[in-house]
């Protein structure tokens, strides 16, 4: 019987972190109850208020961040009006997600069409209109591109030795995948005067230079002109 539950809530939870919602399990038949029953045989266990883990134990930071993120996506519209996802991982969270960087901060960041509360404890909300050119997916959680998750960090004044390292690992894991598209992001924050001028060389350079869609490009992208000034050779 047990384990024909654990298999039915891993159909239900359809992402490889092994996290299910009770409102997941409800639908794959499985009550409430039944998850206690679960958890106190030690056969899943609770990660936040109505989340549920099958599989072992991963990146706790990971983990918290798909937890939330279920539960803020759980019960609005999947998209918005624009076609986007309702609930988009940006900042921090975006970068941890694709690999490329760490949470500092302590909270787990998303970005939502509308001015929205959450009692949910360590989350940051922000409004903004997406569009779906401005959103991937990893592992089944949407999240800003990497392009613009890091025009999303300078937004909010992360430290630049932060994106520096940020951005030298997108282009190591070649995961740059469009210059165009980043020099468009950057364009709002290079017209933007910040606390020290003098730390914002990007503004003075060149336009980037156009046509290259391909992370194949993104090495000469970075040696003739991603930020000269903020990523010194």
């Amino acid at each position: 019987m047990t384990s024909d539950l654990i298999a039915r809530l891993a159909e239900a939870s359809g992402n490889r972190w092994g996290l299910v919602t009770t409102a997941q399990a409800e639908r794959a038949g499985i009550s409430r109850k039944q998850m206690s029953r679960l958890a106190s045989l030690g056969a899943v266990v609770r990660v936040a208020q109505g989340v549920y883990r099958m599989a072992p134990a991963g990146d706790p930071r990971l983990e918290g961040l798909v937890a939330r993120w279920l539960m803020l996506a759980a019960p609005v519209e999947p998209t918005t009006a624009t076609g986007a996802p309702s609930v988009v991982a940006s900042g921090e969270s975006a970068a941890l997600l694709h690999g490329i960087g760490s949470i500092r901060s302590g909270s787990y960041e998303f970005i939502v069409p509308d001015r929205r509360r959450t009692r949910l404890p360590g989350v940051v909300l922000r409004a903004d209109a997406l569009t779906p050119g401005e959103v991937t997916v990893v592992d089944r959680v949407p999240v800003l591109t990497v392009e613009r998750t890091v025009a999303d960090l300078l937004a909010n004044r992360t430290p630049l030795a932060v994106v520096d390292r940020l951005l030298r690992e997108a282009v190591r894991q070649k995961k740059l995948a469009s210059t165009d598209k980043f020099a468009q992001y950057l364009a709002p924050q290079a017209a933007r005067p910040r606390a020290r001028p003098r730390r914002r060389p990007w503004a003075r350079q060149a336009p980037l230079p156009a046509g290259r869609d391909h992370h194949a490009s993104a090495e000469e992208f970075h040696r003739e002109s991603l930020l000269p000034g903020l990523i010194t050779e």
